[in-house]
């Protein structure tokens, strides 16, 4: 659900305005809702700091050392940010010299080891020495007859030699490329590339301590950075009236909070107005949810939050998302390895990453359910007669055709869900007018489902199908006059195709979860084979190549398995349930946590 607002307008002296602030950002309960203007180059300073604070911790938390935990001062944090700047400033060119040498002495290595001093020497005494290279096909021995050159080695397609002539007669072979005269000979190359490397580690050593020791003193830095940019932003997108005397904060706080608002500005003496927030003030949106669909939400958060006016869909497609889930993966060895991994991993995993974990576990029992709903563990199919000895276990066990079926009831039920929250959502926020025609929808989609397929209330679900259009007809548009009304509903009317494409939509559930079950077949079938081919090594084999095989299709799997569910829900159900979305997410003036 969405936690109703309550709207305020303080008015605050500006004397007083800073410590107001602070107690609000102490509390941590109202969102501000700040006014539009240019930022200052104070702020935007700040905002260039702070960006460059976020960069040098993502760097130092990407190498990989122990940092020490201790308590840190802001100004540390600038220091160590400066101290990694001078550090990389100096690593950089190191880098890119390094890899400049690199290149140059591989392109050089296949001559051998020389010395650009040697080099000198025979050009000064007049000769020249000249870096050849052709394709190994084109190279003819006798060319060291004719010229006064040396074959060193064939490397790849490629021979290399090397020729010493007089400076005025160099060689020319037809098909044979010289390479530019080096600046550097391959010793001078190692040994610069040598020195680089002792520079490189000593700068990354040092940046590697600095992650150590000054990461809890970066972090101190940005939180102090966020708590005064915050302030400052705030300050400066306030509304000022009376020469600037009075400034004018607008915010929202969530109704169960409100007292402690109210409470502050009683201790503070500050004047405040209330109201109920209109659609158009376009308050922000805080959700509160059960345990269960709380674990949803990041889920939700893909796609957009809800508008404020509307109904948080969460809670309504949470339990969809675990059965297309489960369909999808469709092999109950796959879910107890989701359910067993996550539980165990829960124990050490971090606090923010244990909802996420709870997830995955709800996912997993969801999965052995359709597991075992569909008679398939790690690629075994239990329904072949060998399995006979299962008895009436089998007999809940759903077959192909049975399983394509369930795939097409899930969608009707959801589609119907979705339409019927949408009626709910809809008379709730503009009257009840306007969840006439999603009713009527729900009454033509059974009614012709009837009429198609089951013809048990012929000729009643005749009669409802009319009666059924009549409401889309005139309710499509509520607010309209009637040639609009029925011009609307005609053109509504034309949906019923979309209804029937959002259906064959759902059949992905049932593809996904054969196309899983079918790829654990094919993974132990090609494991028996190979434990059959090899007496002594081949049970060694067929267990690795299981464990690998199965890894590979629990990872693909998994990830249809989360990727299509998650289509269904934000294509087909969310418009069918109407969903508008576009609300801004509850973000709440207060003290950055350490």
């Amino acid at each position: 659900m969405i936690v109703p607002m309550q709207k305020y307008l303080f008015l605050v002296h500006h004397s007083e305005y800073t410590t107001f602030l602070e107690g609000l950002r102490q509390l941590g309960v109202l969102h501000v809702q700040q006014q539009e203007g240019e930022r200052s180059s104070g702020l935007m300073d700040r905002l260039a700091l702070q960006q460059q604070f976020q960069k040098v911790l993502k760097a130092l938390e990407k190498r990989e050392v122990d940092v020490e935990q201790r308590t840190a001062t802001a100004e540390e944090g600038h220091a160590v940010a400066a101290e990694f700047q001078t550090l990389t400033d100096r690593l950089e060119p190191l880098l890119q010299e390094r890899a400049t040498v690199r290149k140059e002495f591989d392109i050089l290595k296949p001559w051998g080891d020389f010395s650009i001093e040697t080099v000198k020497k025979l050009e000064a005494a007049g000769l020249e020495v000249q870096f050849l290279v052709c394709p190994t096909k084109k190279y003819n021995p006798d060319w060291a007859k004719d010229y006064p050159i040396a074959h060193l080695r064939n490397l790849g397609a490629n021979s290399y030699f090397a020729g010493i002539t007089k400076a005025e007669a160099p060689v020319e072979i037809s098909g044979v490329e010289m390479i530019p005269d080096p600046k550097n000979g391959t010793v001078e190359l190692q040994a610069r590339q040598k020195e680089l490397d002792e520079s490189i580690a000593d700068i990354n050593a040092r940046l590697d301590r600095l992650a150590q020791v000054g990461t809890p003193a970066l972090q101190a830095a940005l939180r102090d950075l966020q708590d005064t940019t915050q302030l400052m932003s705030v300050i400066e997108h306030t509304r000022r009236e009376a020469d600037e005397q009075l400034m004018l904060l607008e915010g929202y706080a969530p109704k169960p909070k409100k007292q402690e608002v109210e409470a502050l500005c009683e201790q503070q003496g500050i004047p405040f107005l209330t109201e109920q927030p209109k659609p158009a003030d376009q308050p922000p949106v805080l959700l509160k949810n059960s345990s269960f669909s709380r674990l949803f939400e990041p889920i939700a958060k893909l796609f957009a939050l809800p508008s404020y006016g509307e109904m948080d869909l969460t809670p309504y497609f949470a339990p969809f998302f675990l059965l297309f889930f489960g369909f999808c993966l469709g092999d109950a060895g796959y879910g107890i390895v989701l359910l067993l991994g996550a539980t165990v991993y829960k124990f050490r995993a971090a606090k923010d990453m244990k909802p996420m974990l709870t997830l995955v576990q709800f996912l997993g029992v969801a999965t052995v359910l359709f597991g075992v709903l569909t008679g398939t563990v790690f690629g075994v199919n239990l329904l072949q007669d060998q399995f006979a000895w299962l008895g009436n276990i089998r007999e809940i066990m759903l077959n192909s055709d049975q399983a394509f079926q369930l795939a097409l009831i899930l969608g009707v039920v959801q589609i119907l869900f979705g339409l019927g929250v949408k009626a709910v959502n809809k008379g709730r926020q503009y009257g009840w007018m306007h969840g006439i025609a999603p009713v009527g929808w729900i009454l033509l989609v059974l009614s012709l489902a009837d009429i198609g397929l089951t013809k048990q209330l012929l000729p009643y679900s005749q009669y409802a199908a009319w009666a059924a259009v009549g409401l889309i007809l005139l309710f499509s548009d509520p607010e309209g006059g009637l040639f609009s009304r029925l011009g609307s509903g005609a053109w509504a009317l034309y949906g019923i195709t979309g209804i029937f494409g959002d259906l064959l939509s759902y059949i992905r559930l049932f593809a996904l979860g054969i196309a899983s079950a079918i790829l654990g077949l094919v993974v132990n079938d090609i494991g028996l084979q190979i434990k059959g081919s090899m007496e002594i090594v081949g049970p060694i084999l067929f267990v690795v190549f299981l464990l690998v095989g199965h890894t590979a299709n629990l990872l693909i799997a998994s990830l249809g398995a989360f990727v299509h569910p998650m289509r269904l829900t934000f294509v087909e159900f969310y418009k069918n349930a109407g969903f508008e979305g576009g609300g801004k997410p509850y973000d709440p003036l207060r003290q950055q946590e350490s």
